[in-house]
């Protein structure tokens, strides 16, 4: 291939934009494919695997935010009447619940239609944006898992903002 050919080929995608942003941050990033980069985030309350793809015939930046909730199976109906519940809380993004996998995801989605590049700001926010939801979130997915919790309580004891730390 030649170099106009590379360019080409990589012209619009903004994964280039994420992996500089994981390598100054010094995330640990996999490159899985060309439209493809996973990073491993550590949070307060979990590791986080954040996927971004690259989905050139939609030129859509994919985000998915996902975590592990290793939750008896009797707790997944409650988790199915919580998602919703969180989601309507929600500006941007959305949850799942995957119970065969035992996994929550984020996912969010930045269309770059028309050409226009994403900027680092951009998937700065986005990535940001993701570990902000699943770490507010988080309590309220453990809660209903383990505490036997209803939906509703666990949302409002997520939702409950303390002032400093003790």
């Amino acid at each position: 291939m030649t170099a106009i050919t590379l360019t080409e080929l990589h012209r619009g995608n903004p994964l280039e934009i994420v992996e500089h942003l994981a390598t100054s941050h010094l995330w640990s990033f996999e490159r899985a494919c060309e439209d493809e980069l996973v990073i491993v985030a550590k949070g307060k309350w979990a590791d986080y695997q954040v996927s971004f793809t690259w989905l050139h015939d939609m030129e859509a930046l994919h985000l998915a935010c996902t975590f592990e909730l290793k939750a008896p199976e009797r707790s997944n109906a409650e988790i199915e009447h919580l998602i919703p519940m969180i989601n309507a809380q929600m500006w941007v993004g959305h949850f799942e619940f995957w119970p065969t996998d035992k996994l929550v995801m984020f996912r969010h989605t930045l269309v770059l239609a028309g050409g226009v590049q994403a900027s680092d700001r951009q998937c700065e926010v986005l990535f940001s944006a993701a570990l902000d939801a699943c770490e507010r979130y988080y309590s309220a997915f453990q809660f209903v898992a383990w505490a036997g919790a209803g939906a509703r309580e666990a949302l409002e004891a997520a939702m409950f903002e303390t002032a400093g730390e003790a």
